[in-house]
C-alpha cells in the first residue's frame, strides 16, 4: 500500500513554488485555485517573504494547493496511490486527493479557514512550540502543568504544546528532562479551544458544500481510523481546528494497514521525516520540486528508481 501525505503549516519556505510553474498548465491551475482561495497564491509562492508565507491566511491555501498541484503531476504520470491522509491542514488536500471535495471547494474552505482561524488567533497572544524527546509522560504531565494543550501528537518523539506565550516560555524554561523545546513559527494556538470561533465559521461554510465518499482509503487526524463516509470526513476535518492532530495514531494505523511506502507532497519533508523514524523500513520521497517526480512515480508504480 502507497500512501500519499500532505503537509501541514510550517512547511512552506520563500519561492518554494517557483519551480513547479515550469510545468504545463500549472499556472492556470494555481490561478483557478486563487480566485477560490482569495489569494494571490503565484504571487506568495514565488515572491513572499518568510513573514508573508507565515501569514495564516496566506499559508494555509499556499501550502494546500502545492500540494494539489504536486499530487495532480505525479498522478497524471504515474496513477493514484491506495490511500491518503493530510497533517492538520494537509487534511483538505487529502480530502481533494480522495475524491470528497473537488480541488476548487478544498481551496475554498482552506481559504475560508485560514481567515477565520487567523481572526480567532488574534483575540489572545497565543503560540505553538515543538517538544522533542523526553519521556512521553512526563512531557504531557508538564504541559498539563502548566496549561498547556498537546495539540500535535505527531509520534517519533515529537509532541506540539499550545496555549499562552507566558505558559510557552515557562515551558521553555523548565524542559522536561531530556526534552528540547522549539517555538514554532505560527500565529496562535492551533487544534486548541482557542480556535473554537474559526470552527463555527468553516462548519457553516462546509454545510452547504457538495461531497462524495472517498474513492482511495482515507485516514481522519482525530484518531488515526480511517473513514468511509465523505460527509463525515468533512465534519471531523471541520471539528479537528479546535482539536489536537493524532498524526502518531495515523501512522500506527499506515503499518497496520501494511504501508510499502509513503509519498509527501508539496512542500514536502517534514512527515517523511516523521515517518523515516516512527516507520523504520519504510520506503519515503519527498516531492519537494518536480526533479523528485521521477522517483516518486517509480515508488508508486513498483519499478526501481
Amino acid at each position: 500500500m502507497i500512501i500519499a501525505v500532505f503537509p501541514g503549516q510550517g512547511s512552506q519556505t520563500p519561492g518554494f513554488l517557483a519551480p513547479w510553474l515550469e510545468l504545463d498548465g500549472a499556472r492556470e491551475r494555481l490561478q483557478a485555485y486563487s480566485t477560490a482561495a482569495d489569494v494571490d497564491l503565484i504571487a506568495a509562492g514565488t515572491e513572499g517573504d518568510a513573514d508573508h508565507i507565515r501569514d495564516t491566511k496566506v499559508a494555509q491555501p499556499l501550502i494546500v494547493a502545492a500540494s494539489l498541484l504536486s499530487y495532480a503531476a505525479l498522478t497524471a504520470r504515474a496513477g493514484r496511490p491506495t490511500g491518503v491522509a493530510g497533517h492538520s491542514v494537509g487534511e483538505l488536500a487529502a480530502l481533494a486527493a480522495a475524491g470528497v471535495l473537488s480541488d476548487t471547494d478544498a481551496l475554498r474552505l482552506v481559504g475560508i479557514r485560514g481567515r477565520a482561524m487567523a481572526e480567532a488567533a488574534a483575540v489572545e497572544r497565543t503560540g505553538m512550540s515543538a517538544v522533542v524527546g523526553g519521556d512521553e509522560e512526563d512531557v504531557l504531565a508538564a504541559l498539563k502543568r502548566l496549561n498547556l494543550t498537546p495539540a500535535n501528537h505527531n509520534g517519533a518523539g515529537q509532541i506540539v504544546a499550545a496555549g499562552t506565550l507566558g505558559d510557552l516560555a515557562e515551558l521553555a524554561a523548565q524542559a522536561p528532562r531530556g526534552s528540547r523545546v522549539i517555538p514554532l513559527q505560527v500565529a496562535g494556538a492551533f487544534h486548541t479551544g482557542y480556535m473554537a470561533p474559526a470552527v463555527d465559521v468553516l462548519r457553516t461554510a462546509a454545510a452547504g458544500t457538495a461531497t462524495s465518499d472517498p474513492s482511495l482509503t482515507l485516514w481522519t487526524n482525530n484518531d488515526g481510523t480511517v473513514v468511509d463516509s465523505g460527509r463525515a470526513a468533512v465534519d471531523r476535518m471541520v471539528a479537528q481546528v479546535a482539536s489536537p492532530v493524532r498524526w502518531d495514531l495515523c501512522m500506527a494505523s499506515f503499518a497496520e494497514h501494511g504501508v510499502t511506502g509513503i509519498i509527501e507532497f508539496a512542500p514536502a519533508g517534514t512527515l517523511t521525516g516523521l515517518a523515516k523514524r516512527a516507520l523504520r523500513g519504510v520506503p519515503t520521497v519527498a516531492v519537494k520540486t518536480p526533479d523528485d517526480l521521477d522517483a516518486a512515480a517509480a515508488l508508486l508504480t513498483g519499478e526501481s528508481a
